[in-house]
């Protein structure tokens, strides 16, 4: 191994560390109140090695994003193998809600936490979510170009179902839901069931 190859390792090594160890803290006390000297003190280096790899706490919640968006993907890999776009479609979205309600902090990170969308204005391509976001649109397009939903565009359809999933999802990990008065194992049916019913309801029959 060459010099400038294990010193890339090295490299990497450590922005695996620094965003392992900001996603535990991110996710046990808050996006907001974790600080960057927080994070190097729990990986025993000075905050100046962190600033060497991101410029701010911002640019590091984009890439513990991304690393959640990657668990998501393999999730959706893994789970969605059937060759009907519909079905495979239905276990896109079960697979969604389950991530949610299994990683419920790490999807707040994703998904709720406005940090950092301000990347979207950058030049820089905004590049988080794009494998999960392939997956699910070219199962939406293929039931949309099949006639399979009720959507003539499949951008729309896209947002739709996905709009759903997610708004059940908020609702339940900002306890929204305990109004409902259901045992967990019954939420998460409830859950499950009001996406199947909302994908029945764009169905063509």
């Amino acid at each position: 191994m060459g010099i400038s190859e294990r010193k890339m390792r090295e490299r990497e090594e450590m922005k695996r560390n620094i965003i392992k160890a900001a996603t535990a803290m991110f996710i046990n006390e808050g996006y907001e109140k974790t600080s960057i000297r927080g994070i190097a003190d729990k990986i025993e280096y000075s905050p100046a090695t962190i600033y060497l790899y991101y410029k701010d706490k911002d640019e590091l919640l984009y890439d513990v994003q991304h690393y959640g968006f990657e668990q998501m993907a393999t999730l959706f890999t893994e789970v969605a193998t059937d060759l009907h776009p519909y079905k495979r479609l239905r276990q896109l979205c079960r697979a969604y809600i389950q991530f949610g309600m299994e990683n419920s902090a790490l999807y707040d990170l994703m998904f709720i936490v406005k940090d950092p969308m301000n990347a979207i204005n950058q030049e820089d391509q905004w590049t988080n979510s794009v494998d999960c976001f392939t997956i699910f649109m070219g199962c939406v397009q293929e039931c949309v170009d099949k006639g399979l939903i009720r959507f003539p565009d499949a951008r729309l359809a896209a947002l739709s179902i996905w709009g759903m999933g997610h708004g059940l999802l908020s609702l339940n990990i900002c306890c929204r839901l305990q109004i409902m008065q259901l045992d967990q194992a019954h939420l998460n049916e409830a859950l499950y069931l009001a996406v199947d019913n909302y994908l029945n309801m764009v169905e063509i029959l």
